[in-house]
């Protein structure tokens, strides 16, 4: 079994999506920071492996976020496998997601429900089973991964732009539920990050975008880390409902 964290770390740190892109450099962070964290995600990856190789306090669990109906019974059994050895769940990071694009028009509708799904019931349904933990030790930490999308608008992105604008009307409403039992809930909003999912984006649409920053370039996935890392640091401990934008400036 490894190694317990270190006893300043309060416990576990629950990191969705967490075996590539934005996800495992959230893991990473976390990681370095001394936390325990258990990385969930459909599948392990060879880049999760690897570090895992490296870092003993990283842990991984196989689960399909989507099917709903699991949720409840997987946070029991990580709390009983987990828990001895890092404590109870501290904190939570909501990032797994899928940014399907597509014109809403010629979006079919199985689409858009499996965006709904995965990116707003999944995440507002872990939290309830998580939270409950968290309630009554009277401390935790949520992050919500939304997007800048969620307040700019883009054109192909309508569906997605509504799931991530949902989950920041979820961040400041459990805010106010939770705040008075010591529990922080807050959203990170990248922009347009270079990972696996803005691949995509090339050329003369990737020249705008950098173009439109104050700073002339792309956030990085670490950039994004660093400030999920923050807050579920001792110094954000007075930091809750807000939604910190991490986008180089695009939003200025």
């Amino acid at each position: 079994m490894p190694e317990p964290g270190p006893a300043r770390i309060p416990g576990l740190v629950i990191v969705t999506g967490g075996s590539r892109g934005l996800g495992l450099a959230i893991v990473q962070a976390l990681a370095r920071a001394g936390h325990p964290v258990l990385a969930v995600a459909r599948q392990e990856g060879p880049a999760l492996a690897a570090l895992r190789v490296t870092e003993p306090r990283i842990l991984f669990e196989p689960a399909d976020l989507a099917d709903i109906a699991t949720l409840p019974g997987r946070v029991r059994a990580w709390r009983t496998a987990h828990g001895p050895a890092y404590g109870p769940v501290y904190g939570l990071v909501n990032n797994a997601g899928i940014g399907t694009a597509g014109v809403l028009a010629t979006m079919p509708d199985a689409a858009i429900q499996r965006l709904i799904q995965l990116n707003v019931t999944a995440p507002i349904t872990l939290t309830k089973y998580v939270v409950r933990g968290m309630m009554a030790r009277g401390t935790g930490r949520i992050v919500n991964i939304s997007s800048v999308v969620s307040t700019t608008g883009y054109s192909g992105l309508s569906a997605y732009g509504a799931t991530k604008a949902a989950l920041i009307g979820f961040t400041r409403s459990l805010a106010r539920e939770v705040g008075p039992l010591g529990i922080t809930v807050n959203a990170v909003a990248p922009g347009f990050v270079q990972t696996d999912m803005t691949d995509a984006i090339e050329g003369a649409t990737l020249d705008q975008l950098v173009r439109r920053s104050a700073l002339r370039r792309l956030p990085e996935a670490d950039d994004v880390a660093g400030a999920v890392q923050f807050l579920l640091s001792a110094a954000a401990r007075n930091i809750t409902g807000t939604v910190m934008t991490v986008d180089a400036g695009s939003t200025a």
